[in-house]
């Protein structure tokens, strides 16, 4: 499966996907966290969209943490959430995503001062507006900032199953990773599987390989959200491809954060050679200036990913999302004649 790099280019585009690594947050446009920023200047986020972007420019992963949560701020109601989940609709439908598994911290609005069952139905309500208006099924992860601590965990625990929004599907640790071990959060992730809930903890973006092994064996983790330190291990590496364990791969925040140095040398090929499960995600991409069909882009430009390696990264997170199987089925199909037609072009072209 080849073409000329424009035919890629409108292949990739048209590609249908599934997003499951975005955060809710980091997904607003420059435009809409701007325009949220006019509105309350005390939280110190520049209202100026040129002054935003540059505010966008990490030096480092703590950094990034410190901006995400002067963001934050910003979101103060029941209606800004239900914003930015129909503007992460908006941009699900230009990336031609069919389903995504998007990552909410409710902590972090809750102490925003939106009360808790507000927040609940303002996300009840978003996801169904996308369904409607784009046709497109969002389900969520909901995680807590490994520096809230246990406490943080099991308080989002407890929102959780006190108000259970329509599309819960898994629970989630983000935020720092050094200086908080996985294994710390081992009792709130057990609680949280003996409800049916998936376990999709980050692990092994700027920590080492042996956080990997700590979320898969004290976490439960079914998927690893980054997860690109296990390049390090060979034995990880095995043991990832053997028990088909996928990564949530965000190339393009790996290097605006400064966990991977240059997009160059990112692992991505090294983790795809050794076959272990991989799906792209956008991560934050209002922050980081992408989307997930630029990162597609990206991958086939830049790190000379195959065309078909693409379409098998598609097909790896149809397999790995907690997604109903008819959801699945349709778009496994979808892709199946996505594909068709690209090779029959190819055929007709030559």
């Amino acid at each position: 499966m080849s073409g000329d790099g424009r035919s890629v280019a409108a292949f990739l585009t048209a590609l249908p996907k599934v997003e499951l690594h975005v955060h809710l947050l980091g997904s607003a446009t420059v435009d809409t966290v701007a325009e949220l920023a006019g509105d309350r200047p005390e939280a110190g986020v520049p209202a100026d969209p040129v002054e935003l972007r540059r505010y966008y420019r990490f030096t480092d992963f703590a950094h990034f943490i410190e901006v995400y949560t002067a963001v934050n701020r910003l979101v103060t109601s029941g209606p800004a959430v239900v914003r930015l989940v129909t503007g992460l609709g908006d941009q699900l439908a230009a990336d031609n995503v069919r389903y995504a598994e998007v990552t909410v911290t409710p902590l972090s609005h809750l102490r925003m001062g939106i009360a808790p069952a507000e927040l609940a139905e303002a996300l009840s309500i978003g996801r169904r507006l996308v369904a409607e208006c784009h046709g497109i099924q969002i389900n969520w992860i909901f995680d807590v900032s490994a520096d809230d601590g246990v406490a943080g965990a099991f308080a989002t625990l407890d929102w959780i199953l006190r108000h259970q929004p329509d599309g819960t599907v898994g629970f989630g640790l983000g935020g720092p990773e050094l200086g908080a071990p996985r294994r710390r959060f081992r009792p709130a992730f057990e609680q949280a599987r003996a409800h049916g809930l998936h376990a999709v903890p980050h692990a092994g973006e700027t920590s080492d390989a042996g956080e990997i092994w700590s979320a898969l064996r004290d976490l439960g983790a079914e998927r690893i959200g980054h997860g690109i330190r296990a390049v390090t291990e060979r034995r990880l590496l095995d043991y990832l491809a053997e028990q088909s364990i996928t990564l949530e791969v965000c190339p393009t925040s790996n290097v605006r954060t400064g966990a991977v140095r240059a997009l160059d040398r990112h692992p991505l090929p090294a983790l795809l050679a050794a076959g272990v499960p991989v799906t792209l995600g956008a991560d934050d991409p209002g922050m980081f200036g992408t989307s997930l069909n630029r990162e597609y882009q990206l991958c086939h430009d830049r790190l000379g990913i195959s065309v078909a390696a693409l379409v098998d990264i598609v097909a790896v997170g149809i397999d790995a999302a907690f997604c109903p199987a008819p959801v699945a089925r349709d778009i496994r199909r979808a892709l199946a004649e996505s594909v068709h037609r690209f090779d029959r072009q190819q055929r007709i072209g030559r």
